[in-house]
């Protein structure tokens, strides 16, 4: 990190005198305080005394650089002061100090403190430099002489260096849009603060991005797995690696760059893999494995639902339901064109599913296995169910197998993958799906949407309340999504209410903010006004996410507010009985809903009601907690 992106003008006092070193220090922390970066200047005073103690920081030539760690800085900074008559800062030469810098770097932020000291010192033994220093007119002066004398000195080496990072990151959500973003942004902002390098590698919808190489992770001190859906983990055997939910990377990030740096994460893979964690850690981290598993088929099959199902809403908007009912989405041309189409990716739904969690939990392997398991769960009734216990059951025969044929001579190794599994396993598969599962699943399925079928009114009103709540509690975590799942299985049933009410709940949080924000803006800080406009195409967009600072900042307030106004949406969705054949869109799929009038308005009263419950619970901002 360059000098000149520590220091800023207000840091920087020319033509002082102060009358010892006391005084000097407590010129430069009153320096350092206008740049924003100190919580109590008490507090990291003593941290500099502390250090003095030990031995000065006076280093001669009429130079000195105090320097501390505490907990009282918010980020990385710095602070330069002229004293053209000098003081005396017991300096190991005896000579008083003429330029004076003050570094100031977070408790838990690594060693960015001695790469400062050392770029410091390497320049300021050039008398010339010291001279030019010195005779500076205003801190604009004092700046564009260090920046110029860096670029000169560093600029090459930099280029030319190999560049390496404290802490690598990987951020990954199922639907790869928001989730990945935020968590990647929130780990480099804090790491930022915490005078931390780090390079973050988003698997986001648009595929891998920013993608770490051997050399950086070769380097790195330990590496963040944000991610809640399969991340390749092999090119990070041997190092030291910290796997969490993607929300932990937007809420604590933190704490994970803290644990990377103070060595905390256990070693992934190898001879040198550190226990499994034992007891309820255990359990946590099952539920975890599982949910990831879940989590992979369910990022593999959004494409194909989301393209498919509004290509097949395009068809049932340009027919003409008054020609053949029974044909409704195919008696026009144009309408057959986008139907057949976005039939086509529809029916890819299911065995992408399932082949995708097979292959998470056994690799490569599985795929075959869980994708004939997914498209004989279609073809049998099981259905949506039927295809996320093939997924799984494809997933732990692969790994029963492997068990077993690992007995097998070794000059076989070569036929496991292109013979042995494909053949047990899709053999084994197929029978399971078939005599198993599909008929107990299918017969569930056959109940459940009976069932729907028969509800009334009220009945569907509650189930809309229920899941329009649900897509509030954790704005993208499981809950959220196992009502958005719930929703999108509902389509392939032809149950298309459900998928209405799931999208009205969760446009809400981040509209019900978009209106609090402007209503009651005393009740948010500044930063939170900002982001208002932005979260207004969020919610518009159908991207719960925009919502999650909110919630992280005062959980307490936002979320019942935003749960309520959510289950308001839901269950005015189904009682306007609006009905929805895309599984996404916002606002930019109004046309294909039935009764969209009705949807608009389930929204924008559920915001309304969001909203004043933010007004209601929310305190004034310089009072929340």
């Amino acid at each position: 990190m360059r000098i000149s992106e520590l220091l800023q003008k207000e840091s920087i006092g020319i033509g002082k005198r102060p009358r010892n070193k006391n005084a000097a220090i407590d010129q430069l922390v009153e320096l350092l305080a206008k740049s924003g970066n100190l919580k109590d200047k008490g507090k990291f005073k003593q941290a500099i005394l502390e250090r003095e103690k030990l031995s000065t920081t006076g280093i001669g030539e009429g130079i000195a650089i105090p320097h501390g760690k505490s907990n009282a800085v918010k980020r990385a900074t710095l602070a330069a002061m002229v004293v053209p008559e000098g003081v005396d800062f017991e300096s190991a030469d005896g000579q008083d100090a003429h330029l004076l810098f003050m570094i100031a770097v977070p408790e838990n932020g690594a060693n960015l403190h001695l790469e400062v000291l050392e770029r410091l010192a390497a320049m300021l033994m050039d008398e010339d430099f010291r001279k030019k220093l010195i005779e500076a007119k205003n801190p604009s002066a004092f700046l564009e002489i260090i920046s110029g004398e860096e670029e000169k000195r560093f600029a090459k080496t930099a280029e030319e260096a190999r560049i390496s990072y404290d802490v690598l990151a990987v951020t990954a959500c199922p639907t790869g849009i928001a989730h990945t973003f935020m968590a990647a942004e929130g780990l480099e902002n804090k790491a930022r603060e915490m005078g931390i390098t780090i390079k973050v590698e988003t698997n986001g919808s648009g595929g891998a991005k920013n993608v770490l190489t051997a050399e950086e992770i070769r380097e790195a001190k330990g590496i963040i797995i944000a991610a809640d859906k399969k991340v390749e983990l092999d090119r990070f055997r041997g190092k030291k690696v910290l796997q969490v939910p993607v929300a932990e990377g937007i809420r604590k990030p933190e704490v994970l760059l803290a644990k990377i740096i103070q060595g905390e994460a256990p070693i992934y893979g190898g001879k040198t893999e550190t226990e499994a964690p034992r007891g309820e850690e255990e359990k946590q981290s099952r539920g975890n494995k599982v949910y990831r598993d879940l989590m992979n088929g369910v990022s593999h099959m959004l494409p194909f639902v989301i393209g498919g199902g509004i290509l097949i809403a395009l068809a049932f908007l340009l027919d003409d339901y008054s020609i053949d009912p029974a044909n409704f989405g195919s008696n026009l041309p144009q309408a057959a064109f986008f139907k057949a189409i976005g039939d086509g990716a529809f029916g890819f739904m299911l065995p992408i599913l399932a082949g995708y969690i097979a292959m998470s939990i056994a690799d490569r392997p599985a795929l075959a296995p869980g994708f004939v398991g997914g498209f004989l769960a279609k073809e049998g009734g099981s259905g949506f169910l039927g295809a996320l216990l093939a997924g799984f059951a494809a997933g732990y025969l692969i790994l029963g197998l492997r068990k077993l044929f690992d007995r097998l001579p070794r000059s076989l190794e070569g036929i496991k993958s292109i013979l042995l599994y494909p053949v047990f396993g899709i053999f084994l598969m197929g029978a399971l799906i078939q005599i198993i599962i599909n008929p107990p699943v299918a017969w569930l399925n056959e109940a459940l949407y009976g069932l729907l079928a028969r509800m009334g009114t009220s009945s569907r009103v509650l189930l809309g309340v229920v899941l329009g709540g649900m897509m509030s509690v954790d704005m993208g975590g499981p809950i959220n999504k196992a009502a958005y799942v719930f929703g999108t299985a509902s389509l392939a049933s032809n149950e298309f209410q459900i998928m209405a009410a799931v999208m009205a709940g969760g446009m809400v949080p981040p509209l019900a903010l978009a209106l609090a924000v402007f209503f009651f803006k005393n009740k948010f800080s500044e930063k939170e006004r900002q982001s208002g406009v932005a979260n207004l195409i969020m919610g518009a967009c159908f991207i719960t996410e925009g919502a999650i600072p909110f919630a992280a900042a005062d959980p307490l307030r936002v979320l019942p507010a935003c749960i309520i106004g959510s289950g308001v949406a839901g269950g005015l969705s189904m009682f306007f009985g609006c009905a929805l054949r895309a599984p996404h869109g916002g606002v930019f799929v109004l046309p294909v809903i039935s009764h969209p009038f009705g949807f608009l308005a389930a929204v924008i009263i559920g915001s309304v009601v969001g909203m004043l419950l933010l007004g209601l619970l929310k305190k004034n901002a310089v009072q929340a907690i």
